[in-house]
């Protein structure tokens, strides 16, 4: 199990290109960008470790409103029970003309024996 892999079948339906690290080629007007952030253990008994918690960085590249994808970027995240642990606007980028808005997400995976 893994939160990229995931991530990408919840956001894939809403059409926009997504790459992990950074984007390669040309980038459009409008893109996601998965950076991994965490992978830790929690809730310790007898040692062991009981789930492991992933966390992924979203950036959201856009030359337009980058509201309305926001919006829907989230939807899709709380629907299919990921944790928003973060949301924030980055700035626009003058160089290049993007606004760049990230969302932090984590979830929880049960290790299996």
């Amino acid at each position: 199990m893994s939160i990229l892999s995931d991530l990408n079948d919840v956001l894939e339906p809403l059409h926009i290109p997504i790459e992990t690290g950074v984007f390669s080629g040309v980038p459009p007007d409008e893109y996601l960008v998965f950076i991994p952030l965490t992978d830790i253990f929690e809730v310790y008994a007898d040692n062991r470790p009981g789930f492991d918690v992933q966390e992924v960085r979203i950036s959201i590249f856009s030359k337009g409103n980058y509201q309305q994808r926001k919006r829907q970027i989230t939807t899709a995240l709380v629907n299919a029970d990921f944790t928003i642990t973060e949301r924030r606007y980055i700035g626009h980028e003058d160089d290049t003309g993007y606004h760049h808005y990230v969302i932090d997400v984590a979830k929880n995976y049960g290790l299996e024996e």
